[in-house]
């Protein structure tokens, strides 16, 4: 018999339906054509032991236990699904092939891999095991996946990524975690002080960005604008661009900071000729956006409904596994394989029907611009591995909820928008020179709105209107102009905004931008950010929950708890060089470019000298503070496992590295 087994209880019903009939549910399983079987795991049904489980005098929290390194890995059973584990043991024992179907993740892989490694299967039955990659849950999708079973040894270095990653936020979350506090409790604070390898650097961007905000000083400066007319009687503006003779008036981003000078350049050029030294304009077009991953939909729908990560992953989720109506909704990648161009008529028909269905009209303008036969960057074989962009499914739809709704109309939109042409405006820049100062008008001309229509952009025609863009006439080099008195408008510098959750998204996903290292910087940007995909609306919340973040509005600000946490770190905990170094050694790893050992002993290496400087440092200046109630746990691991339910005890039993 040939046993399938799937992530969850979701994935295994659609494989079963992909498979022949007749059907028979079991207890945790369903029987299918031909005696096979469809079993599956609920998450992850094994889980690191505690420290406790390598020695009993490891449940105490001590300073001179740390740090905490085991000799020999242990996992143990998840009591809340033991049940389920039972009935794979046993399924497993009577199978002739085993077909691994987790996600198409590195925690996918890992999940189902360590499951057959712990119930024993030998060596050589786990190198015939088969791999199944479904990333759309309706029946063709489905049935298209499991006519094209691949090696499962083909994944082997996606698992041991995923392995070294937990054993390495095991290591770091658990042994700092206890450190500081145990520094914490020395100041009589009384809560659990969570440090981890993504969250903590994460709480660092806010609290120094928030530091930023409270210690900037605005200053003014000054900027002259010359009100000018044609001989027509056009009125239009034009801005002063100060020579490099007023470069000791300047800041560093060439802001006036003198008013005198400002004054006095709005004298002399004030009723005064003026003539127009050059005229640019430049036809420039702009391809439409790439369908969603998970962190586009996420900034794009906290940006334009408001909605928090979680619950943009929460909407993604229902979408995937209840309706059917996106695909794997966790991909990090924005880019589609160019069979699914052929399925363009069929997606967009079901687009159109659902979106009509639900009562979203914000596309209708759309359909009759659409173009089947264009051809974006978005479909490139060479960019799309395990998963592609998240796009809609042909699965009619009747009705959502309002998240639901919101976030399935947006990835609809950035699928349709491959469909039209590119946003076309012509660009004009007008150089005018009044008594020898430099001025400069510029304005924007939508020439063909393309794929905007979507976004709410202003409809526009393909012929030039009678000027050359909003506020600016038809101007040409050499003509005439008189300058009519001129404004002085005192401006001041604004400091950088507090973070929301769309921009805290964008940092992760673009952690390069806040990388110290050049060379590390250089790196990051071909590879993954901050936390993964999957994890960063957890890391987001786990950062609330623990009282470190709070949401003011829209913004999310430090807690003063937060803001001691951060300053009581060592810098290298606190900024994300570290966490961007295993995010490029895990990468590396997947991708059989490093090995297991190359993130694991320089992290042993300095866990020791971070224990020690923690061990030597004053308290920490937490004194008085509350301790949220919604911490979790003492474990104190970096967010990014996928959901567990519970910590309760449960059996401890060795096991093997499951790529072993």
């Amino acid at each position: 018999m040939i046993l399938y087994i799937a992530e969850k209880p979701s994935l295994g019903r659609a494989i079963a339906e992909a498979l022949p009939a007749p059907h028979s549910r079991g207890d945790g399983f369903i029987r299918v054509g031909g005696g096979d079987v469809v079993s599956w795991c609920i998450g992850h049904l094994l889980e690191l032991a505690e420290p406790e489980a390598y020695d009993p005098a490891f449940k105490q929290w001590a300073q001179q236990h740390l740090p905490i390194v085991p000799e020999r890995w242990q996992l143990r059973e998840k009591p809340q699904t033991a049940r389920q584990l039972g009935v794979l043991r046993r399924l497993v024992g009577q199978a002739d092939v085993l077909v691994h179907a987790g996600d198409p993740d590195r925690e996918g892989q890992l999940l189902v891999d360590e499951v057959i490694a712990y119930l024993g299967v030998t060596p050589s039955r786990r190198a015939a095991v088969k791999r199944c990659l479904i990333s759309d849950l309706n029946p063709p999708a489905v049935k298209k996946a499991l006519a094209s079973l691949r090696d499962n040894r083909d994944f082997a270095p996606l698992s041991t990524s995923a392995l070294a990653r937990s054993r390495a936020d095991w290591l770091y979350g658990i042994n700092m975690t206890r450190a500081y506090t145990l520094q914490g409790r020395r100041a009589g604070y009384r809560g659990v002080l969570s440090v981890g390898r993504v969250q903590t650097p994460l709480l660092g961007l806010v609290v120094r960005r928030d530091a930023d905000i409270a210690q900037f000083i605005s200053k003014p400066f000054y900027e002259v604008w010359a009100n000018l007319v044609t001989e027509r009687d056009e009125a239009f503006r034009a801005r002063w661009v100060p020579s490099e003779h007023c470069a000791r008036f300047l800041d560093e981003e060439g802001r006036n900071l003198s008013r005198a000078l400002a004054d006095n350049v709005a004298a002399r050029v004030s009723m005064q000729p003026a003539q127009v030294t050059a005229v640019e304009r430049k036809l420039k077009t702009l391809a439409p956006p790439l369908p969603h991953n998970l962190s586009a939909l996420q900034i794009d729908a906290n940006r334009r409904c408001g909605l928090s990560a979680q619950q943009v992953l929460d909407a993604c989720q229902a979408l995937y596994e209840k309706h059917k109506a996106i695909t794997y909704p966790r991909s990090d990648c924005r880019y589609l394989p160019s069979e699914h161009f052929h399925q363009a008529g069929e997606l967009v028909a079901t687009i159109k029907g659902n979106l009509q269905r639900l009562g979203c009209g914000d596309c209708d303008a759309a359909y009759p611009q659409l173009d089947l036969r264009n051809r974006t960057k978005a479909w490139n074989d060479a960019r799309v591995q395990a998963h592609h962009a998240i796009i809609p499914t042909s699965k009619p739809l009747r009705q959502l909820s309002e998240r639901e709704s919101q976030v399935y109309g947006l990835v609809c939109r950035n699928y349709l928008a491959q469909f039209l042409p590119d946003h076309q405006y012509r660009d004009i820049r007008a150089d005018i020179a009044i008594q020898s100062g430099h001025f400069v008008a510029t304005a924007k001309q939508v020439t063909r709105p393309g794929w905007k229509i979507l976004f709410g952009a202003p409809e526009g025609g393909e012929r030039e209107a009678a000027g050359d863009g909003a506020g600016l006439p038809a101007l040409q080099a050499g003509q005439p102009l008189r300058s009519l008195q001129a404004d002085v408008v005192e401006k001041h510098t604004a400091p950088p905004k507090h973070f929301t959750e769309a921009t805290l998204l964008a940092a992760m996903t673009g952690i390069a931008a806040f990388v110290r290292d050049a060379e590390l910087k250089k790196i990051l940007r071909q590879t993954d950010g901050l936390g993964t995909e999957a994890t960063r609306a957890g890391i987001i919340e786990l950062l609330f929950r623990r009282g470190f973040l709070v949401r003011q509005g829209k913004t999310v600000r430090a807690t003063e708890l937060g803001r001691a946490l951060i300053e009581a770190l060592p810098p290298a905990a606190t900024l994300p060089d570290m966490t961007a170094r295993w995010e490029s050694t895990l990468s590396s790893i997947s991708q059989r470019q490093a090995s297991y050992d190359h993130l694991m002993a320089p992290l042993v290496a300095q866990l020791h000298e971070l224990i020690a400087q923690c061990g030597a440092g004053a308290p920490l200046q937490v004194a008085g503070m509350p301790a949220p109630t919604a911490t979790r746990g003492k474990k104190g691991r970096g967010a990014g496992r996928k959901k567990t339910a519970g910590r309760k005890a449960g059996r401890r039993v060795p096991t093997p590295d499951p790529m072993a």
